[in-house]
């Protein structure tokens, strides 16, 4: 749709943006008093029609910075008041938008005293939870000679199931890790010890900035009232992926004022691995008793013959709000589902048909090949090997989890965070004869005098670690006898650290190519807290030759993925690989009604992604050893669909051509 500026008077903006929308964007941008649930299909305009909400809102003289955008990426809150700012003006800059986990992180700063952390806290990222974990386990002494015991890992998957599912450890346990039940009292005494060591070091995780937030709001009523009232209006991106405790915290901070807006679509709700709640969308109108309902249904991104099958998928859904998609885009090319013999053959079938495709004028990065679970492409990555198709697939190692940036991350935490425990074991571990039993004696020399990194630089210790830390010890004079900004920091923590990075890596000329991106990121900021605030809520993706990937990347590169690292995306054509029962849904998943109906849900964001060609492919007579059956069927999800609406090919790999 045309994007229309409207920067004169109020009347003419309300035209001018009436004037952009469809009748049911516009209704939900012109609704103001009280709450109001917006199912956004696929592809139906929601970011504009939040985005038009924004700049309405100002327009008509709310104060920006009572207005409330909480989404599940700084990046799509951003996006948002720009445009909402190149709509209307700079006003729209101002309104208060980022995160649930950023905007706890802004609340609980105010009011930390309150929390129990006086002094402040630091925010620790997944892989430094892991590792006080780690730590704790390691302590306690357990021996798992004998039998399995989770790894640090499992425990910290188990903790935060329970912490977004507003579970205890014991029914976790219980319905997810049954074969760890045994160990149940064990895992809940870490689990104690680790709430417990965060306290006393002033730590908090993800988690607990989403339940911290929760129970501020729930056990200080006069906080909650002043927090409730600076809002008059809240909007919500994405409400079918949010969970339990982010439910609640909505509801308080709209106690005040009931103008709530929440954006969503119930059939793209495919993360309750995550602890995102299916039923938070589904009881909205309940929790709500007066809630608007708005459906947004015309799709301006596929083919109407995608669409019709689409509907037809989620359609078969249990429990859904009901919503049918269309477009002004009629004509189009029939999706198709193929049989072949087997995985090989799948793979071979699905490069012919992408060079087909490409020799037709669809770049690369125009297609994606989508799949369940991340080995589904194996065989495929080969065969694109050796066809010499360039491609990306999304997954792998996080930037922020890579070594060598939590190396240099730990000497910067230290200086915001003087008792960060975990970050000074590493700083600690990387010189060379200093083992744990040394660098815990250095830290509870340092956290017994309460002056930080001074404790070490004042402090003389034995002969045998004085001479391995003289030089941490002269690093950490430097930077206290100068000013340094926030780059000139992390410049002089990249000069100490590059001796044990060519140590500790073979690879090393790479991951200095990182660092010194990282130390360009870093020009970015005044504060150094707020640079690893950011590092720890919103860090890049990945690392990647000489640059790091914070967008999408704009070569001409195929791109393999999960569903679940595809949603929101959208390409050309697609090709959905392994649709077969057993594979899609998953065998496990097929006795329990919940897993299959989300199952049911990503096949459904699968296929909506694609915008003229859709593929569905599954090899025949697969064997899967753990069931101890043979595979041979197409997903149940595509069941009795009439030709017309999907057509049925075999294999035809040297014969095969299609009408673009």
């Amino acid at each position: 749709m045309q994007q229309i500026s409207f920067k004169e008077d109020s009347t003419k903006n309300r035209i001018s943006l009436e004037a952009m929308l469809n009748p049911s964007q516009w209704e939900a941008v012109a609704f103001r008093e009280g709450s109001i649930l917006v199912i956004a299909g696929a592809g139906s305009g929601k970011t504009l029609t939040l985005t038009c909400r924004v700049a309405s809102l100002v327009n008509e003289g709310i104060l920006p910075r009572s207005i409330l955008l909480l989404t599940f990426t700084r990046k799509a809150a951003q996006e948002m008041l720009r445009r909402a700012t190149d709509l209307l003006d700079n006003r729209c800059e101002k309104v208060s938008g980022g995160t649930f986990h950023s905007f706890a992180n802004t609340i609980l700063r105010q009011y930390a005293a309150e929390m129990g952390f006086p002094n402040g806290y630091a925010i620790i990222d997944r892989t430094d939870a892991e590792d006080l974990i780690g730590m704790i386990r390691k302590e306690m002494n357990f021996s798992s000679k004998i039998r399995s015991f989770p790894t640090k890992k499992t425990l910290m998957d188990i903790f935060s199931r329970a912490a977004n599912k507003v579970l205890s450890i014991e029914d976790i346990v219980f319905m997810e890790y049954v074969h760890f039940s045994s160990d149940i009292e064990t895992i809940a005494r870490i689990h104690r010890e680790y709430r417990s060591r965060k306290i006393l070091h002033g730590f908090v995780d993800y988690d607990d900035l989403l339940i911290d937030l929760r129970n501020l709001l729930y056990e200080h009523a006069e906080i909650c009232d002043k927090i409730s009232l600076s809002y008059q209006y809240i909007m919500v991106d994405e409400y079918q992926d949010t969970n339990k405790i982010q439910a609640e915290i909505l509801y308080l901070l709209s106690t005040a004022n009931k103008n709530v807006m929440v954006v969503g679509d119930d059939s793209q709700s495919i993360y309750a691995f995550r602890g995102a709640n299916f039923k938070n969308i589904m009881e909205f109108p309940k929790v709500f008793p007066a809630a608007k309902i708005i459906r947004l249904e015309e799709n301006y991104r596929s083919v109407q013959p995608i669409l019709t099958l689409t509907n037809m998928i989620i359609d078969r859904a249990v429990e859904k709000y009901s919503k049918r998609l269309f477009t002004q885009k009629k004509e189009g090319s029939t999706p198709i589902l193929i049989n072949t013999a087997d995985e090989k053959n799948q793979s071979l079938f699905v490069v012919q048909t992408i060079y087909e495709l490409n020799k037709r004028g669809i770049p690369f990065n125009d297609m994606a090949i989508l799949f369940r679970a991340g080995f589904h492409s194996f065989d495929l990555e080969i065969e694109l090997g050796r066809e010499g198709i360039s491609f990306k697939k999304v997954g792998g190692f996080k930037f922020m989890e890579s070594a060598h940036i939590k190396d240099v991350l730990a000497h910067l935490r230290v200086l915001s965070h003087p008792h960060d425990r975990l970050s000074w074991y590493r700083i600690l571990s990387l010189i060379d004869n200093i083992g744990p039993q040394k660098a815990h004696m250095i830290y509870e020399r340092i956290a017994g005098e309460q002056a930080g990194y001074l404790s070490l630089v004042n402090n003389k210790f034995p002969s045998h670690i004085e001479k391995h830390i003289d030089r941490l010890k002269q690093f950490f004079m430097l930077l206290h006898t100068k000013n340094l900004s926030v780059c000139e920091l992390g410049e002089a923590v990249l000069k100490y650290y590059t001796p044990a990075l060519k140590k500790k890596f073979d690879d090393y000329p790479k991951r200095a190519k990182d660092l010194e991106q990282l130390v360009v990121i870093m020009e970015r900021y005044q504060s150094l807290v707020a640079f690893l605030t950011d590092m720890a809520l919103e860090p890049p993706n990945t690392s990647s030759e000489n640059r790091l990937e914070t967008d999408v990347s704009t070569d001409d590169r195929l791109t393999l993925s999960t569903i679940h690292s595809a949603k929101g995306l959208e390409w050309h054509s697609i090709f959905i690989i392994w649709a077969l029962d057993g594979r899609f849904p998953s065998i496990h998943a097929i006795d329990n009604e919940a897993s299959l109906e989300e199952e049911r849900r990503l096949m459904y964001v699968a296929a909506t992604r694609a915008k003229e060609n859709l593929f569905f492919i599954y090899p025949q007579d697969i064997y899967d050893r753990s069931a101890g059956m043979r595979l041979s069927r197409p997903t149940r999800f595509l069941d009795d669909i009439p030709d017309e609406i999907l057509e049925k090919r075999s294999e035809g790999i040297r014969d095969w051509s299609y009408d673009i």
